[in-house]
């Protein structure tokens, strides 16, 4: 057995019907890579059999302590069934994007048995009318709870149902994992005992560990390296109040080039302030278009894994977070990508004084019945309607996915689109994925709050085609050093004055998968070509 950690331990506590803790993903592939250019619902259930062994999560299930008196636990699951945990569905006609989104929103919004190790795959068939994809493709409609992975654990399971060529073996050596016995009661309890005796222990060396780096950040605030500015609290907007347990998930595809080349108009400026800006200048957009744009700017939580090398397939969250003001009050994208990377580099150096790793650490510490009980009275008493602003209004978590194409069953991934837990208080959240050559930024929203997916994607594709032409003219001119004129010999005779022509204007040279998405805007999330996935326009989509 092996107990959950803080930050795990309370992705359970907050589960509720209407908010399950769970993150996934859109996956589409092609079968024309795999043997006879086609796969079967067994073919898929043959190969994640065949690579159970390669993944420390898939075969493992909670086992609550009573009462929540302390953390779960983590077991192997003696009644595992793989076919519980891959199911297969078609879509309904015409089977287009729209239906796809739909159906995972569906899916989505149901929880996961916890009862059962918390992973399920649904294969999706009837991908014949989504544009840009091949007929004959297929989905995985994934959903894994939070309490077993972050987004970089998400990755290692990615790497253990892909492979790298279609036709590679399977992992070599006999599969040698072995059940538990389910825990009875008393001896959870008799553990729980023995957690509440050395707790005492664990926070005294948490604050012992943690004084360093709040002496560091104080010193740090007090030299003026980074303020504690009013943005830490966010004005309210219709995404931070109670939610429901209806859900909509849509996105943008775009070329990861593209943002490379957006980058270079901010100096100093990271990729991730490019998505950060384009995010904040889609939802000044949607909110401007319902009368609700706050004057505030309105802020982001960006999880930052402080994952170790020697940690990679273990389970569990090895995230803290950073608070990033999205400068949903700069109308001029360039300035509000400036603004966006210079807060950005504020929370970064805060955060590093106070020690990324500490703050999860602080978090194994907490009492588990406290916040069993915290996390069931802040859902019951809906206190996400009352009180002050927000600390953010949405969450953008950045996750690298493979840099070349992956397979699985032999089939080809063409595209992934990422999918995210929504919690009281915050019925928004992004999720940025790269593969190969393009980035997605996809969202999952409350229904009730968002009735119009379709057209906060538009939103996001208008900002990022905005901030895109904006660093296309944007003047960069090249700095100059003067150079101190050498002392003219004696008897020599000066040279008379040259009028100096004025420099020609150049225009930056256009990126190559810019010059190919120039006039069809951007990449749709399902495509690997030029034209987008999803339907343009505003629209409804009920899940």
């Amino acid at each position: 057995m092996q107990q959950l950690q803080g930050m795990d331990a309370s992705f359970v506590a907050l589960e509720t019907r209407n908010s399950p803790m769970h993150i996934g993903s859109i996956l589409i592939y092609n079968p024309e890579t795999a043997p006879g250019g086609f796969v079967r619902f067994k073919d898929i259930l043959s190969f994640i059999e065949s690579r159970l062994q390669l993944s420390t999560t898939m075969r493992q299930r909670l086992v609550r302590v009573p009462f929540d008196l302390d953390y779960p636990y983590w077991i192997e699951d003696p009644d595992f069934d793989l076919e519980y945990h891959v199911r297969h569905v078609a879509l309904p006609e015409p089977g287009d994007w729209r239906q796809l989104c739909i159906q995972a929103a569906r899916i989505f919004a149901r929880p996961l048995d916890l009862d059962r190790p918390p992973w399920e795959f649904t294969v999706v068939e009837g991908l014949d009318n989504v544009e840009g994809i091949p007929k004959g493709c297929y989905a995985y409609i994934t959903k894994v709870h939070h309490a077993a992975i972050d987004g970089m654990s998400g990755i290692d399971l990615m790497e253990a149902t892909h492979t790298l060529r279609p036709d590679e073996p399977p992992p070599p050596g006999p599969d040698e994992w072995k059940p538990e016995k389910l825990p009875n009661p008393v001896e959870l309890l008799g553990r729980s005992y023995m957690s509440a005796i050395t707790n005492p222990l664990k926070q005294l060396e948490v604050a012992a560990k943690a004084a360093p780096g709040l002496a560091k950040a104080l010193k740090g605030l007090a030299a003026k390296e980074f303020d504690v500015s009013t943005e830490m609290i966010a004005p309210k907007t219709r995404f931070n109040r109670k939610i429901s347990p209806h859900r909509v998930v849509e996105g943008v595809s775009v070329p990861l080039v593209d943002i490379k080349a957006i980058r270079t108009a901010s100096e100093g400026a990271k990729v991730n302030d490019v998505f950060l800006a384009i995010i904040g200048g889609a939802m000044r957009r949607y909110l401007e278009d319902k009368g609700e744009l706050p004057k505030k700017t309105l802020t982001a939580m960006a999880p930052i894994s402080v994952r170790a090398k020697d940690e990679k397939n273990s389970m569990g969250n090895q995230v803290a977070a950073m608070i990033a003001p999205l400068g949903t009050h700069i109308a001029d994208p360039i300035e509000r990508l400036d603004w966006v990377h210079g807060r950005t580099t504020n929370s970064k150096a805060m955060t590093d004084a106070l020690g990324a790793r500490n703050m999860t650490e602080m978090s194994k510490a907490s009492p588990a019945l406290f916040m069993a009980l915290g996390a069931q009275l802040y859902s019951r008493l809906s206190l996400a309607n009352r009180g002050v602003g927000p600390v953010f209004t949405t969450v953008v978590t950045n996750v690298p996915g493979p840099p070349v194409p992956i397979y699985s069953a032999g089939a080809r991934l063409e595209s992934m689109m990422g999918l995210i837990c929504l919690t009281d208080g915050m019925g928004l959240a992004h999720v940025v994925q790269s593969y190969t050559d393009e980035a997605t930024i996809a969202f999952t929203a409350d229904r009730e709050m968002m009735p119009d997916p379709e057209f906060y994607r538009d939103c996001i594709q208008q900002s990022f085609e905005e901030l895109r032409e904006a660093a296309k003219t944007a003047e960069k001119p090249a700095p100059t050093t003067k150079k101190k004129p050498s002392s003219p010999k004696k008897g020599a005779t000066k040279p008379a004055a040259k009028k100096r022509a004025a420099p020609k204007k150049k225009t930056p040279a256009k990126p190559a998968a810019a010059k190919a998405t120039s006039k069809g805007g951007t990449k749709g999330v399902a495509s690997r070509s030029k034209k987008s996935a999803a339907p343009k326009g505003k629209g409804k989509s009920k899940s």
